[in-house]
């Protein structure tokens, strides 16, 4: 297996459904809404100083990598200095993984996909606690989709543009986001449309 098995693999394209997956994400999406409407907190930008978050994060994978993953789920750390009081700058960084899944009417499963992203963004609050969000960085590849048991030496590891926009609720201490994030280059595209959930403190 040659160096373009990652490509080929890819380019492969099956339909499959995500409707217990998507159920799921949409009613734990709903619970966290209704947590925070009853803990709404003053305005979480204060200008000139420095937040520090820790997330956790899942997402529905798509484009050309849903032939290969439904699912990823990820942990980041988020570095936040407010710019002014509703405009807030970030930094973000972590680890994703896009979990293999089993080629539909056989036993092949395909590895995961593993990513450190960075990225660099913003928050734009239009009311105290609702907020806009956009994130460019770039995705290091550390694992690819192959099939399992072949050997990873075969396949290159890339590093995709990130581009992400994304809405959110935060309080003083919480900070809920929704957002599709697209991953591009070397031909190929593929993203997520994810939540997060993410507590924070001032520095």
């Amino acid at each position: 297996m040659g160096v373009n098995t990652k490509y080929y693999l890819l380019t492969k394209m099956k339909n499959t459904t995500m409707k217990n997956t998507t159920k799921w994400i949409a009613s734990a999406a709903t619970a966290l809404v209704i947590f925070f409407a009853t803990n709404v907190k003053a305005q979480t930008i204060t200008p000139d100083k420095f937040r520090f978050g820790i997330g956790v994060e899942g997402g529905l994978v798509t484009g050309d990598a849903h032939d290969f993953s439904n699912l990823e789920l990820g942990g980041t750390a988020r570095l936040q200095y407010g710019f002014s009081k509703n405009l807030a700058l970030t930094l973000t960084s972590g680890y994703y993984n896009f979990f293999g899944k089993t080629e539909p009417g056989t036993t092949d499963k395909y590895q995961s996909l593993g990513m450190v992203p960075i990225k660099a963004g913003i928050k734009a609050f239009f009311t105290d606690n609702l907020y806009f969000g956009g994130e460019i960085g770039a995705g290091i590849e550390t694992k690819t989709f192959l099939p399992q048991g072949v050997d990873e030496s075969f396949a290159s590891k890339d590093t995709k543009l990130i581009l992400s926009p994304g809405i959110g609720y935060a309080t003083k201490h919480w900070d809920i986001g929704a957002r599709y994030e697209n991953y591009s280059g070397q031909g190929i595209n593929y993203g997520l449309v994810g939540l997060r959930l993410a507590y924070g403190f001032g520095l």
